[in-house]
């Protein structure tokens, strides 16, 4: 499983969370993943920020809780399905698993906000 360095703001008063590799730029296309997560690929279809709409709500968790540093997205991708999971203080905050339909290739990374 490859590392990537993650960038994360959280704005409180929008509730919305982004998270981008570090020294990674384009951008292709977003697709939302589930309700509220938008994954966000350059032009190889690869994986290079991440933006949740109503991060609390979306996450179930404080706005307080939202603002701690210590994220990790993990994306995996077989082909044929894309897993995607955030943690939030070594807290599994979120787990989603869907059909691939966006042409991403078998990937299996973590952007860690502490690498």
């Amino acid at each position: 499983m490859e590392k990537e360095t993650l960038i994360s703001s959280y704005d409180e008063i929008n509730d919305t969370f982004v998270g981008k590799i570090e020294g990674k730029n384009g951008y292709c296309a977003d697709y939302g993943i589930s309700e509220g997560i938008y994954l966000i690929v350059d032009k190889n279809n690869l994986p290079t920020s991440v933006l949740v709409d109503r991060a609390s709500e979306v996450f179930d968790v404080s706005k307080n809780f939202m603002e701690n540093p210590n994220i990790k997205i993990g994306i995996d991708c077989d082909g044929v399905c894309l897993c995607f999971s955030i943690f939030i203080e070594e807290l599994k905050v979120c787990s989603v698993k869907c059909k691939n339909t966006f042409g991403i290739p078998e990937i299996s990374f973590v952007m860690d906000s502490n690498s």
